[in-house]
C-alpha cells in the first residue's frame, strides 16, 4: 500500500518534538517496520547500518539508489512517520547534497538526518564552514519542497572518536540550529552531565539520544528528565537479531544441537501478522 508525502503525517511527526519524550525504533525491513507499528510506536526511523549489515555490506557502503529504495520501502506498509537515516547525504559539495535532499524527501518520510562525518579517514569531520553549509543546503532543500520535513543536524564527533568531542558537538550543533536544523543528534553520547549540556545549549530545538548497545545505561525516564526529546536506537534492534541469529548458528555448528531454536518468535505469529495485510 503505497503512501505519497502525506502533509499530515510531517505534521504529526513535527508536533512530537514540541513537548514530552518518545522513543522512536529503527526497523530494517518491511516487516520489523510492521511489527514495530503493531508494538503502538508511534514513529520509526531507519538505520544505515541495520540495512547495510542485511545487504552483506558494511555500514556506509550502500549506493544512495539503493538507500532511497529503502528508504521509501520503510515508509510505504506503515502510517507512522519515518525519519530517514541519510547519512552524510551520499555528496560532499552542498549543492549535491540539497539534489540528494530533495530526492529523499520524495520517499515520503516525515524527516531525514544529514551527518557532518565525511568519510576521510584523514579528516573524519567536514570543516566546520562546509559543515554549516551543508545543514545549509539542506535545509533550503526541505523549504522547497513545501513539505515541513524535519531536519536533523548530527555531529559524529564521538563516533569519528574526536579528541575533544563535547566541545565539538557543542560548537557545532549550535551552529547547525543557526543553519536551520530542526532537531539536533550527536550519536554516541552517554555521559549525564554532557547530555544535559548538549540540551541546554540548543534549547529549545529537541535533542536525540543514541542508545545502543551496553554503553549507555541511562533509561527512558532518565533521558527524559534531562530534557531529551527523542530515543533512537540505531542499529541496536538489527544487532539484536543478528546476535540470537549468531548464537544459534554457533550451537548448531559447534555443538550440535538446536536448543537456541526454543527462543525463536512463533511463524503462527508471524503469518497471522503479516497475513492480515492480504
Amino acid at each position: 500500500m503505497a503512501r505519497s508525502q502525506n502533509l499530515s503525517v510531517v505534521a504529526k511527526f513535527r508536533a512530537m518534538h514540541e513537548s514530552g519524550c518518545f522513543v522512536l525504533p529503527n526497523p530494517w525491513d518491511i516487516g520489523t517496520a510492521i511489527y514495530l507499528e503493531r508494538l503502538g510506536f508511534k514513529a520509526l526511523a531507519t538505520t544505515s547500518a541495520g540495512f547495510a549489515f542485511s545487504r552483506g555490506k558494511p555500514d556506509g557502503a550502500v549506493p544512495r539508489d539503493e538507500m532511497l529504495a529503502h528508504i521509501r520501502e520503510i515508509v510505504e506498509p506503515t502510517a507512522l512517520p519515518v525519519n530517514a537515516d541519510f547519512l552524510n547525504g551520499f555528496a560532499d559539495n552542498p549543492e549535491e547534497l540539497a539534489a540528494n535532499v530533495k530526492l529523499c524527501v520524495g520517499t515520503g518520510v516525515a524527516g531525514l538526518s544529514v551527518e557532518d562525518n565525511s568519510q576521510d579517514p584523514a579528516a573524519p569531520l567536514y570543516e566546520k564552514k562546509l559543515a554549516i553549509e551543508r545543514i545549509r543546503a539542506a535545509r533550503s532543500a526541505i523549504d522547497a519542497s513545501e513539505t515541513g520535513v524535519i531536519l536533523t543536524g548530527r555531529c559524529e564527533a564521538w563516533l569519528v572518536r574526536d579528541p575533544t568531542p563535547l566541545r565539538t558537538a557543542l560548537e557545532r550543533l549550535t551552529a547547525y540550529v543557526e543553519a536551520g536544523a530542526d532537531c539536533l543528534y550527536a550519536p554516541g553520547v552517554t555521559n549525564r552531565d554532557e547530555i544535559a549540556q548538549i540540551v541546554k545549549a540548543v534549547a529549545p530545538k529537541p535533542v536525540n539520544v543514541l542508545v545502543s548497545g551496553f554503553n549507555h545505561q541511562l533509561s527512558f525516564s532518565q533521558l527524559a528528565d534531562l530534557g531529551v526529546r527523542r530515543i533512537s536506537v540505531g542499529s541496536g534492534l538489527a544487532l539484536a537479531a543478528w546476535g540470537a541469529f549468531l548464537r544459534a548458528a554457533e550451537e548448531i555448528k559447534t555443538n550440535g544441537t538446536f536448543n537456541l531454536l526454543a527462543n525463536n518468535a512463533p511463524s503462527a505469529d508471524l503469518n497471522e501478522l503479516f497475513g492480515a495485510r492480504y
